[in-house]
């Protein structure tokens, strides 16, 4: 919230050069632009203008949103554009067309409201739009651009809404709708904005205080060099951040489908997009609390009315942090145990691995942690490079995969497949015998034979099969995954 006068600024705020810890500017800068309540999210703010990215702002009336904007606006000294996208008329953005000269193309008359001079804009009520303006604000919103034309000054866009939600809700605004996804999910930062309790007591008085009311923002924090030297940082940023921020960002992803929410892959780039830019305002280095603030202000779902659980967004977040934090072998260990595909599995035990140590840990902990059906087919595929070249995975790794495929195969210089089945006539069948036996009718070759070993093992311990055929084809893609390391063992 805000809406008291600015505090007396120390001397500076603007920290390269003069601060030890790297950050843009001191903790509190929103302060001195007479904005308060809003500094769990300053850095988040201070992200947005150096990525310069959409911002979209999110809270109940009267919270401060469109004040923030227009104070930031002011600050950086922008000719600012402020549309309420409820009254707005779209000839108010373009102005009014007419033909050039000779009637070949279409001008518009300029008026001072017009956005083409602008380098900020702000879109008030932005959940209140007609679904044709909506429309069109999208190419200015992703693209800087309107009608189709581009808007070369134009360096920030920001946009400002009540909640949406049910009409029983606590708080519902009459007209205010749910974004379009795809609208919502060209916003790169959705900050929630506190409203009055989750003020301090301090922040409440000075919100209250009526004397801060039309006080202009001026830049006394150095908030002009901060994002120039932000933008110089952005620009620059290192390879390993980078490489942070997108791992981080993946397994958030992957993560979030457990329960059912879906990042785009618009959105997943993003948020790695976001987490460099806050990472590079608050120090330079990547932190726990610091990566889950921005994933938590980096959802686009609340712009359409759905609010992830922050049970959720800390189970996801402890994933990826974890992933992220481990040193070389553990992330490579957990990449392997994570990955569902035999083949995948198979080509990175045999194609990577940091060290046999780290092979046999990551064979050994598959076949345990493997369905039994699945164990098997990772065991069959293996075992033939395993045996030919056990230095690749190690001879503990070879006396695993051999413990599981010894019920299976018998081992003479070379694989052997058994071809018998031993059942009783009077027991009952496995349910999944008869479509066992049709599928091994339709192969053939060694194809048959090893399908009819794997079949009849799982039918012979009572193991599961729900998809024979899926069985089947998992365990031939991993045979023809490690055929490549078989001729590359060969003298």
């Amino acid at each position: 919230m805000s809406h008291s006068s600015p505090a007396s600024p120390p001397t500076v705020l603007f920290c390269p050069g003069l601060s030890g810890d790297g950050r843009l500017l001191a903790p509190g800068w929103l302060r001195h632009l007479g904005v308060y309540g809003y500094d769990a999210v300053e850095d988040i703010i201070l992200a947005s203008l150096i990525s310069r990215d959409p911002l979209l702002l999110i809270g109940n009336a009267g919270t401060g949103k469109t004040f923030l904007l227009n104070s930031l606006s002011e600050a950086l000294g922008l000719t600012h554009r402020h549309y309420n996208a409820s009254l707005i008329a779209f000839d108010d953005l373009v102005g009014f067309p007419f033909p050039d000269k000779d009637g070949t193309s279409i001008r518009y008359i300029q008026t001072p409201a017009t956005i083409w001079q602008a380098e900020s804009v702000l879109i008030d009520e932005l959940s209140r739009c007609k679904p044709e303006h909506q429309n069109r604000l999208f190419s200015l919103i992703h693209e800087r651009r309107i009608q189709g034309l581009d808007l070369p000054r134009l360096r920030y866009r920001w946009a400002a809404m009540n909640p949406c939600g049910p009409a029983d809700g606590e708080d519902f605004y009459e007209g205010s709708e749910s974004l379009d996804q795809a609208l919502a999910d060209r916003f790169a930062f959705i900050i929630e904005v506190p409203d009055w309790d989750g003020l301090v007591d301090a922040d409440r008085r000075l919100v209250a205080d009526a004397r801060g009311i039309n006080h202009p923002s001026f830049d006394a924090v150095g908030l002009s060099r901060a994002v120039e030297e932000g933008r110089r940082r952005f620009e620059a940023a290192s390879a390993e951040l980078h490489e942070a921020a997108l791992t981080y960002a993946s397994v958030v992803a992957t993560q979030l489908l457990q329960p059912g929410i879906r990042l785009s892959p618009r959105r997943v780039r993003q948020l790695s997009r976001n987490l460099i830019a806050l990472t590079l305002v608050s120090g330079g280095q990547p932190q726990s609390g610091l990566f889950r603030s921005g994933l938590t202000n980096s959802l686009p779902q609340l712009a359409w009315g759905v609010r992830v659980a922050n049970t959720v967004l800390h189970g996801a977040h402890a994933a990826a942090w974890d992933f992220l934090t481990r040193n070389e072998e553990s992330r490579w260990l957990s990449r392997v145990l994570q990955e569902k595909d035999p083949a995948k599995r198979c080509r990175l035990l045999l194609g990577g691995a940091p060290s046999p140590d780290t092979a046999t840990m990551a064979v050994r902990q598959s076949l345990i942690q493997l369905p039994a059906p699945e164990a098997a087919v990772l065991a069959l595929a293996l075992l033939p490079v395993a045996q030919q070249m056990p230095s690749m995975l190690g001879a503990e790794a070879l006396a695993a995969i051999a413990e599981v495929a010894a019920p299976i195969l018998e081992v003479q210089g070379e694989v052997k497949w058994r071809l018998r089945i031993d059942l009783q006539p009077d027991t009952n069948p496995h349910p999944a015998l008869s479509e066992c036996s049709a599928l091994l009718t339709s192969l053939r070759g060694a194809r048959q034979a090893r399908a009819r070993q794997l079949l009849y093992h799982c039918i012979v311990h009572e193991y599961p099969i729900p998809d024979p055929a899926q069985l089947e084809l998992c365990l031939d893609r991993a045979i023809r995954a490690v055929k490549p390391f078989l001729t590359q063992t060969k003298p």
